[in-house]
């Protein structure tokens, strides 16, 4: 198979070739390979592929053969490295699946890389000084956004047709959005954490996916849900697949838009016309669209400084752990600023301080809970401007707090965190794109307590009324390798 050949089809479809025998899972997996070097000067998207004797039989599983990476970063893969985008874990390995490696490989999935992370998790765009800048595979000047900015670059660049990714304050819907991707974080407990934590971030980070196409994260999502022993939350399973639901009429939706976000930073020009114009398809495909008020449930300033004591908290308490296993000093050898600094903020959290924040969760939820008691989904933009030059974060960091790290990370994605707060489902649809720049424009739409299903109805016919799969990037792997 050819890479030219193999960008064409997604994973559902390169499962469909497998499973009828026109060909093998070695041939598929040696396109990816091959994509994978095409593109990884030009994006660094992957931070390490590996041989692998997961090659299962055509057939016996739904995504047999498919090719599929991890992030360096909340799942493990006996005897891989996992090592979160920081030289405090340069090297660490893991010492066996956790529940959703064993997921990935019952799916039929073939891992054979990890991709690239900012340090810790803790940023909205990806570029950790121990493997460096990924870049936008549609202008390489500009960042993949993060967390999982790796797998949205090399997903938007053909490498894998899907990765999987994670989202604590939107780190799979933003790289979603920056990438041209579809991304949605599922419902808090859809997707266990298990087993060697129980949550991540209280509640607050998910797992999930990128991919091209709709039905390649809904039948994804099907085969990795469902709790395990031990787990703290629980989401009531669907009343059918989500892949049936993809296919499905949503009907007629109630749906309220927010075009400004409750931080106050202005969603910029270019965006506002991309969401207008993604009002105008959801008015012409019958649903009823109005402007929306939502309550967030706390002032902007006192979400902010819960969420950076509830995050530096958790992040002081898994820097020390990893330390003291690798007997590394914490310091700016091991460190970069932001993460050093909320390192130190975290440590600085009392017990009463750390249980406010929670009660701030808490209210948050039941505030939201209640807007969609008057909306079915709940329209924003992901980001509220195009994907920024590579360095915008890094601007001055080394004068910020952990409260300050954090409160640049939020204000620049002011829409997305929120949802993790709540707890919600919520998804990144690449419905557009900016006219001047050609740059995708993500918009976020966001469900109820367990309601993916509608979010998936609502997408496929979004997918198939303003189609995105013919749009590539300037970095694309089936331009870069020939037959």
């Amino acid at each position: 198979m050819e890479v030219a050949e193999y960008v064409r089809f997604d994973g559902v479809g390169l499962a469909e070739l497998v499973a009828g025998g026109e060909v093998t899972p070695a041939e598929v997996e040696a396109a990816a390979r091959a994509a994978a070097r095409a593109v990884g000067p030009r994006v660094n998207a992957v931070v390490e592929t590996w041989d692998t004797d997961d090659r299962p039989a055509p057939g016996s599983a739904p995504l047999a053969g498919v090719p599929f990476l991890i992030k360096d970063l909340g799942v493990t893969m006996a005897g891989r490295r996992t090592e979160l985008g920081s030289r405090l874990a340069a090297g660490l390995v893991a010492g066996a699946d956790s529940f959703l490696m064993t997921r990935f490989r019952r799916a039929g999935l073939v891992t054979f890389g990890r991709t690239a992370t900012p340090e810790m998790a803790y940023s909205v765009t990806t570029e950790p000084v121990l493997y460096g800048a990924t870049r936008n595979p549609w202008d390489v000047a500009r960042s993949a956004g993060g967390s999982s900015g790796g797998a949205g670059a090399a997903v938007a660049a053909g490498v894998v047709p899907m990765a999987h990714a994670t989202d604590a304050a939107g780190s799979l819907r933003i790289p979603a959005a920056c990438n041209g991707l579809f991304g949605l974080k599922p419902t808090r407990g859809r997707v266990s954490m298990g087993p060697g934590v129980d949550e991540v971030f209280n509640g607050l980070a998910v797992h999930g996916a990128v991919s091209r196409s709709v039905r390649d994260s809904a039948v994804l999502l099907d085969l990795i849900s469902g709790p395990e022993p031990g787990d703290p939350y629980y989401a009531a399973p669907p009343s059918r697949p989500y892949a049936q639901e993809v296919t499905r009429d949503p009907g007629s939706l109630r749906i309220g838009v927010l075009t400004q976000a409750w931080g106050g930073r202005r969603t910029t020009a270019a965006v506002a016309d991309a969401l207008a114009r993604t009002v105008a398809l959801l008015a012409s495909l019958g649903h009823r669209v109005v402007e929306a008020e939502v309550d967030l449930g706390a002032g902007w300033e006192e979400f902010v400084l819960a969420n950076a004591r509830q995050w530096a908290a958790n992040l002081a308490a898994q820097v020390d752990e990893l330390a003291a296993a690798l007997g590394r000093p914490v310091d700016s050898s091991t460190l970069e600023p932001p993460v050093l600094a909320s390192y130190h903020y975290g440590r600085r959290v009392t017990g009463p301080q750390f249980v406010a924040a929670l009660g701030m969760r808490n209210r948050v939820a039941r505030s939201l809970a209640r807007s969609f008691d008057a909306y079915d989904v709940l329209l924003t933009p992901t980001l509220p401007e195009l994907p920024v030059p590579l360095g915008t974060f890094a601007e001055g960091e080394e004068t910020l707090d952990g409260h300050g790290w954090l409160d640049r990370v939020l204000s620049r994605a002011p829409f997305t965190a929120v949802f993790n707060v709540a707890g919600t489902p919520a998804m990144s649809v690449p419905v557009t794109a900016d006219p001047g720049t050609g740059l995708p424009v993500g918009m976020q739409f966001a469900a109820g307590h367990g309601r993916e299903d509608s979010l998936f109805r609502l997408a496929g016919q979004l997918e198939q009324a303003s189609p995105w799969s013919a749009r590539t990037p300037a970095v694309w792997a089936g331009d870069l390798t020939g037959p």
